[in-house]
């Protein structure tokens, strides 16, 4: 029997690989909230990261203690998924290299990426991402680090299409209140809070051009938080309307109660996971030439778009059918 060809390497042959990542990014800056955050990750699958944080989360005076902390737990066999990225000091901070150093010399075969926050130039980005790969190489790790970079400053969203090229970089984030604070009052603190900051202008000016710079380049666009903790559907409408109007395909989590409404308004629909998964068995059988289904015409163009969303389904915690998760996901 001749063997299928799956669809990773017959559609997208040659071409970078987009990032196939959780929607939701859990950040949590202490011992217990990180422990609670291990938990709940083996409780509901690896449907959504953590990233533990070295910015916010480090008390003045203890940063090193605390990034020993968090590569502690990085490296900790609870890390089951092995899905924990960090966020590190920005650029500017005295401590920023020496949380990768840390990081990357106690747990650099297990940290999932490394986050730079408050980049304020393409430039200051770009030496943040050279030295965490420097420090690996230098460390004899048989691999490079994936990173994540905020864009929530103005220097950074001038130079995001730059950012954006910057090698083994798999997520732009988008950061509302750092961007906010940096208007110096032209934009009201009530624009952090829905329905503002999706209608703005300049919010929206600034998720918009972060979004795109990401898909361009084959990079994620996250989201920020949302500021409700514990209305599980504000916190879904903002993840939806994250997703559905400005594309963004992963969101922050700040709160463990924000994680499923997140997860779930960034699934795909049902229907349209039953129909890529049809579309998709049948392609395969036919060697990925055209088919029918339902009356229409499928060829290569259609099965890219129905394998992304099968990918998204699968890393949101769907159901597929048995055919499609045996033939592509066993």
């Amino acid at each position: 029997m001749e063997k299928l060809v799956h669809p990773k390497d017959a559609l997208f042959a040659g071409e970078k690989p987009f990032p196939v990542l959780a929607a939701c990014e859990h950040f949590a800056g202490s011992k217990k909230l990180i422990d609670k955050a291990l938990a709940l990750q083996t409780d509901y699958g690896p449907i959504f990261d953590i990233t533990a944080d070295c910015e916010d989360g480090a008390p003045a005076g203890e940063e090193v203690a605390h990034a020993n902390m968090v590569a502690d737990a990085v490296a900790s066999p609870h890390n089951v998924f092995k899905r924990i990225g960090v966020r590190i000091h920005d650029p500017s901070h005295p401590s920023w290299k020496e949380d990768v150093d840390i990081l990357l010399a106690k747990a650099g075969r297990d940290i999932a990426y490394i986050t730079v926050p408050k980049a304020t130039s393409f430039a200051q980005a770009e030496t943040a991402a050279a030295y965490v790969q420097d420090t690996a190489r230098r460390l004899g790790l048989e691999r490079t680090i994936p990173l994540h970079i905020l864009v929530e400053t103005h220097g950074a969203l001038r130079d995001v299409a730059q950012i954006a090229t910057i090698p083994n970089l798999e997520v732009l984030d988008f950061g509302l209140m750092d961007f906010v604070s940096g208007h110096h009052g032209a934009i009201a603190a009530s624009q952090m809070r829905s329905p503002g900051q999706f209608e703005h202008r300049l919010i929206a000016r600034a998720k918009a051009e972060v979004a795109a710079a990401a898909l361009a380049n084959g990079v994620v666009p996250a989201h920020n938080v949302c500021l409700n903790l514990k209305d599980a559907e504000v916190v879904r409408q903002d993840a939806a309307r994250a997703r559905g109007e400005f594309g963004f395909l992963r969101m922050w989590s700040i709160y463990p109660a924000q994680i499923k409404p997140i997860v779930e308004a960034m699934q795909p629909a049902y229907e349209e996971v039953a129909d890529a998964s049809e579309i998709l068995v049948a392609a395969q059988k036919a060697d990925w030439g055209p088919t029918q289904y339902k009356g229409e015409l499928h060829d290569r163009a259609t099965y890219r778009y129905f394998w992304v969303v099968l990918e998204k389904a699968k890393a949101t915690g769907m159901t597929l059918s048995k055919a499609a998760a045996e033939q592509f996901f066993a």
